[in-house]
């Protein structure tokens, strides 16, 4: 049963992640310029301000955290410290990009996309960050890039491009930080969500979190449908597994750009749900810089 955990009243909630040493979650909200961790137990929510939109954070081995801003990452080494520039700031000449959505393999290198608000032109990238500070992309010609994720064993990438509908799967080559030739892992009809964050299982099932969708679907390693989650908010944006035994899910979701009469039907948009998982989800891996 999926329950609220938190009325946060995000403008765009993303990013979740599980915090094991704390037992917090942290998320973001991308417009709201904001970073939260949050105690699911005692249901309290503290909140750290930036000076610019953060589309993705993790957590790093040596504490403190990584981010993705809007132009570069950056590296904030304790909760409430500003943000320190972290490799090249390769969206500064590009202001219709933004960073967005992220993840971590587990070489500690940060895999993490870009989007563009200009939707006629697909010239986001997806790009590897290296704890040492190197920005490397890996390819272009993207709109929207979300619902990065790795499989169990290392040896598969998946990606959605989210106006394009489809979540492909690539073959990853986990040494060198490459990818191989991508295939389309499941392709969802217009009209009824969009791809957006993801997270994967222990036994290898992708969860795809539908934007203007009102669900989270788990997809088989094939690629077949397996379940589906309905939320009470339209704009589910995230998913990541956490508690003790990583089998809470925690979906965060978007409050922005709603009609009066949307806001009516879903008054807690914004908002992070919970629900139970019947397979542990991954241990979340830590960036290496």
């Amino acid at each position: 049963m999926v329950q609220l955990l938190l009325d946060a009243g995000a403008l765009l909630g993303e990013s979740p992640f599980w915090h094991a040493a704390e037992a917090r979650l942290y998320w973001v909200d991308i417009e709201g310029r904001k970073i939260h961790r949050t105690d699911p137990v005692g249901r309290i929510d503290e909140t750290m301000d930036l000076a610019e939109q953060v589309g993705c954070i993790a957590p790093r081995a040596g504490g403190g955290l990584v981010a993705a801003l809007e132009n570069g990452c950056a590296l904030i080494d304790s909760w409430g410290a500003l943000p320190r520039p972290f490799g090249p700031a390769v969206l500064a000449d590009k202001p219709e990009q933004r960073f967005n959505d992220g993840r971590v393999d587990a070489a500690g290198r940060l895999w993490v996309g870009s989007l563009t608000s200009d939707k006629t032109k697909p010239t986001a990238a997806l790009y590897r960050l290296d704890p040492d500070g190197l920005l490397t992309e890996i390819f272009g010609g993207i709109t929207t890039s979300n619902g990065a994720a790795f499989s169990p064993d290392g040896r598969t990438f998946y990606h959605a491009d989210t106006p394009t509908h489809a979540i492909r799967a690539y073959d990853i080559d986990a040494a060198a930080g490459t990818l191989g030739s991508g295939r389309i892992f499941h392709q969802f009809d217009h009209g009824n969500g969009r791809p957006d964050g993801a997270a994967v299982d222990v036994d290898g099932c992708y969860w795809s979190v539908l934007w203007d969708g009102w669900r989270v679907v788990r997809f088989s390693p094939a690629g077949e449908l397996l379940q589906t989650v309905e939320l009470p908010v339209q704009r589910p944006t995230m998913i990541a597994f956490g508690g003790p035994d990583l089998r809470t899910a925690f979906v965060t979701s978007a409050g922005k750009n709603l009609t009066d009469e949307e806001r009516k039907a879903q008054p807690h948009a914004g908002g992070v749900f919970t629900f139970r998982a019947d397979v542990p989800g991954l241990a979340q891996a830590m960036f290496a810089g």
